[in-house]
């Protein structure tokens, strides 16, 4: 008798030393440290890009120095420095709306995998006492109690699933700490990320501003040039011709356009006589009224040919009519511009755009968001122009607008 229960001893024994399992909880628990170990580095990754990737904006002004001889090189040159800078700012923006998101379901993830160890620590628990009170005795009895040989071999096997069941638990209660801690740090690296993309908008926001500083200086020094008065004039005559000979040529293009679709019997956009809309969600003065009056730089009498409101930088420029884009493009003197076909003659022009956000040939409607209120181009400060035209000729705004 005695050595019967030594081998059934020996049997529960190597059932216990050397049994092994990957259950599929285990396995799909390995998945996620994993996927986490890899989220916690690619995180670190992206903090040391954002400190790598801000603007030498010292370096951008030394560049720049090279071309403030030509005021019109230097403001394109400027602008596209600016328009670069824009662009990084609102890819930072999308990533802290990522981060934001990321947190929040990592966040989920570690309430997750806490409450899945404390349910697993209270099962172990019952199961630890539980052999605690029967110990080997159980597996004993079970045994001892078999009606024969294969009955035994049985019950041994099934001893042998309990011994697995209680190694596999253990090995996922270690599982699942480890996901917790890696929750912690995932938190932790997605956190900084964060933090840094912040920052990373707060400085290249602060560097936009010095280059738009620098630009407005450079621009009034040279219009302001009492000395170079005279060519000073010149200068923004010619500059104001060219614009229009811009938008003249883009008049002319549409009506060609409108002549070939009524040679095909086609229908082109007629105005139907409604009132426009206000171009900006919201803003803060008329700077500068439609008509004749004194050039604030030059200090000579020019014809303003729309109306200037100063808004912060980035304001929701609008449609003022439903239209068709005609341009969206960039000029050294209008900066990011929109001009917009309403039918009948009737035109809308929309420069010194931050960002524009519609393309040549696309349809709008009335109150449509398609550009950001900036300072590109020939401008000195954040601000909207805005223009109507009316069969080639420029017409005060307000004689539209509501």
């Amino acid at each position: 008798m005695k050595h019967w229960k030594k081998a059934v001893c020996l049997l529960i024994s190597m059932s216990i030393l050397f049994t092994y399992a990957c259950p599929s909880e285990a396995a799909t628990t390995n998945e996620s440290i994993r996927e986490k170990e890899a989220e916690i580095a690619e995180a670190k990754k992206e903090v040391s890009n954002l400190k790598s990737n801000l603007t030498d904006v010292e370096k951008l002004k030394e560049e720049l120095e090279k071309s403030k001889s030509d005021l019109t090189a230097y403001v394109v040159e400027l602008d596209g420095q600016l328009s670069s800078i824009q662009t990084k700012i609102e890819q930072y923006n999308t990533l802290i709306t990522e981060k934001e998101e990321e947190i929040e379901e990592t966040g989920k993830e570690l309430e997750e995998a806490i409450e899945q160890q404390e349910q697993q620590y209270e099962a172990m628990k019952k199961r630890i006492k539980f052999m605690y009170e029967k110990g080997d005795t159980f597996y004993l009895e079970l045994l001892l109690t078999s009606g024969g040989f294969a009955d035994m071999t049985n019950k041994a096997d099934y001893i042998e699933a309990l011994s697995r069941y209680d190694r596999n638990k253990l090995e996922e209660y270690a599982q699942t700490t480890e996901l917790i801690q890696l929750c912690k740090e995932e938190l932790e690296a997605e956190k900084e990320v964060l933090d840094e993309a912040k920052l990373a908008v707060e400085q290249e926001e602060a560097n936009v501003n010095t280059l738009i500083a620098e630009k407005e200086a450079q621009i009034t020094a040279v219009s302001g040039d009492i000395s170079n008065k005279e060519a000073a004039i010149k200068e923004y005559e010619d500059m104001i011709a060219q614009q229009n000979a811009e938008i003249a040529a883009l008049e002319k293009a549409v009506a060609e356009e409108k002549a070939r679709l009524a040679a095909e019997n086609a229908q082109a956009r007629i105005y139907n006589g409604g009132m426009f809309a206000f171009p900006l969600t919201s803003y803060t003065r008329i700077s500068d009224e439609y008509g004749n009056r004194i050039h604030p730089i030059l200090g000579t009498q020019q014809f303003h040919n729309g109306v200037d409101f100063a808004a912060p930088a980035g304001t929701p420029i609008l449609a003022a009519y439903d239209g068709d884009v005609v341009a969206a493009a960039y000029s050294s003197s209008m900066g990011n511009y929109i001009m917009i076909d309403h039918g009948s003659g009737l035109y809308t022009i929309y420069m010194h755009a931050s960002a524009l956000y519609v393309s040549k040939g696309q349809t709008v409607t009335k109150g449509q968001t398609i550009a950001g209120v900036g300072t590109t181009g020939r401008s000195t400060g954040n601000h909207l122009h805005f223009s109507v035209r009316l069969n080639g000729s420029y017409v005060s705004p307000w004689n539209y607008i509501q």
